[in-house]
This record gives structure tokens, sequence and C-alpha cells, in this order.
């Protein structure tokens, strides 16, 4: 990452320098000029976990891009934006250059847009797989049955340590302090239980349009649905997504609740791949595109 100080202007006058909470409103901006939905309370709660650089132009922000570090060896990228009147001008990749500074020996882990793609490759991040970004007005779902032992309850407040060992194993890199903030946060969180023991949660949580369901980790398919039915059923008649991988077999059950697709960026890895331990719980939906 660049330090404190601006680096010098390249030709077209845009200078890189650090991100600061002072700038949220005009990277808020830049998500409304896309047409993202991001509210400035969403930009807020990620940057609070992240480092970020910004492009500006004759004292104008014209791009933006976020980091996270997690752990020693794992690091995310998201929110990398290009003001449309700027873009084709190499601003992406300087932005992109200077957010991967240093993470040279971490597994990076970043969702991308078609557009953005070609320049991931070129800079080393190789396709794993592929989101599926579902949303609409949620409708009552049919409860999923469970096997005896199995139940669903209220995540309890003291409760935290155990679902950041769950989102940790799921998403193969320890993200201590944002779950904890997401749990404060989130309007329902409900934890898949076996004999006492938490084996996967689901989150509702606050995000642009409407409501968010995320993360949900499950120790499988069908946990991973009751998770997702009881939100959906909480939230119904409301505005809700929900951002799956393809793999996971969930589309079809979306879609009968009315969450339709409608976006399916892809997912690329540069450095080791990630790893979840055998046997262990699955991430069946993401935080956000961004953090993943």
């Amino acid at each position: 990452m660049p330090d404190q100080t601006p680096n010098a202007p390249a030709g077209d006058g845009v200078v890189l320098r650090p991100m600061t909470p002072a700038d949220l409103p005009s990277t808020h901006a830049l998500t409304n000029l896309l047409r993202w939905p991001h509210r400035l309370a969403d930009w807020e709660q990620v940057f609070a976990h992240a480092e970020g650089i910004v492009a500006e132009r004759d004292g104008e922000i014209v791009g933006c891009a976020l980091r996270w570090l997690w752990g020693e060896r794992h690091a995310t990228v998201g929110l990398v934006i290009v003001t449309p009147a700027c873009q084709g001008r190499r601003i992406g990749h300087r932005l992109m250059s200077a957010v991967l500074e240093g993470l040279e020996d971490r597994t990076v882990l970043l969702h991308a847009t078609a557009e953005g793609r070609g320049l991931y490759e070129r800079l080393g991040f190789v396709r794993t797989g592929e989101l599926r970004q579902h949303q609409g007005i949620a409708q009552p779902a049919p409860l999923v049955a469970l096997q005896p032992g199995w139940r669903l309850r209220p995540a309890g407040v003291n409760e935290v340590a155990a679902l950041q060992a769950l989102d940790a194993a799921a998403r193969g890199m320890p993200r201590d302090a944002l779950v904890s903030d997401l749990l404060a946060s989130a309007d329902a969180c409900v934890v898949l239980d076996h004999d006492n023991q938490p084996r996967g949660f689901a989150m509702l949580r606050r995000f642009g349009r409407g409501h968010s369901i995320g993360p949900v980790v499950a120790p499988d398919l069908d946990g991973a649905k009751a998770l997702i039915a009881h939100m959906a059923s909480v939230n119904a008649g409301n505005f809700t997504r929900i951002d799956i991988d393809f793999d996971t077999g969930l589309a079809e059950c979306l879609e009968s609740i009315g969450l339709l697709r409608v976006d399916a960026p892809t997912t690329m890895v540069r450095g080791a791949p990630l790893v979840s331990p055998a046997g262990g719980p699955s991430l069946f939906a993401i935080v956000t595109q961004a953090v993943g």
C-alpha cells in the first residue's frame, strides 16, 4: 500500500493515496454511479475492517479499491471501482497494484465482475468458482424437517466465539472482528444446533435495498436449507438478497421462495487455495461480494 504521502500524478493527473473515513461519502457516490445498492452505512461497516486506496484527480475521487487482512496468511479484495468517465486509462490496474502491495505471501480472494476479470487474471488471479446473486421479495418458506437431535434456535450473546470458529473453518480464513461486528448489528441470527453444539448459523442483516441473508454456514445442504428457509420466513414480504456459491445446489430452492438470480460474479484466488477442514462446515452464503 502507498505510504501517507500521495504518489506523483500520472500523465492523466491521477494521484493515488490512502483512503480515510472522510472519503466514505465520495466512495459511496461511486457505487451509486454504478447503481450498486450499497448504503453509506454498508460502506461504514466494511471500511471499519479495511485498508483502502483512492484515485484522485483535481481533488475529486474517481476510483477506489479496498482490502481486508485476515490473520497472517489471508486477505480479500473488493469494492474496486473506477468512475465510467475515467475507465480505459489503467486506473484500475494502478489501484489493484497498490492494494495488492505486500500481499505476496497471502492467499487473496476476490469476486470479479465480467468487466474486471481480465485485469485480475493479468495480476495472477485464477478462477475457482462462481457466485449466484439472488434477490427479490422473500416469500414464506416451508420449514425444513430436521433429524432427531438437530434444532434451530436464536444465537446467544455469549456465542460469538463459536460462530467465529464456524466461520473461520467454512471460509478458510479467520475473520473474528468481522463476525463479532455482524452479530452485534444483525437483525437476527439463528444457530443450527446438534445435541447442544453449534454446527452452523445464518444472519439476517440490513444491506442495500433491504436485507441480506449471510453468512450462512452449515454442515450440509439440508442444514443450509433449514437456516435459509427460517430467515426467508422471518423477512417474508420484504426485499431480500443472498449470494451463494453456485456449487451449493441452492439455486432452485431460492427461486421457489421468490429470490431470483440476477448476477453471477466469478470467484478468483491468487496464491494458495483456500482450505477448509475435511468434514467441517461449509460456507453456503457469503457476507458480501467485497469481503467474501
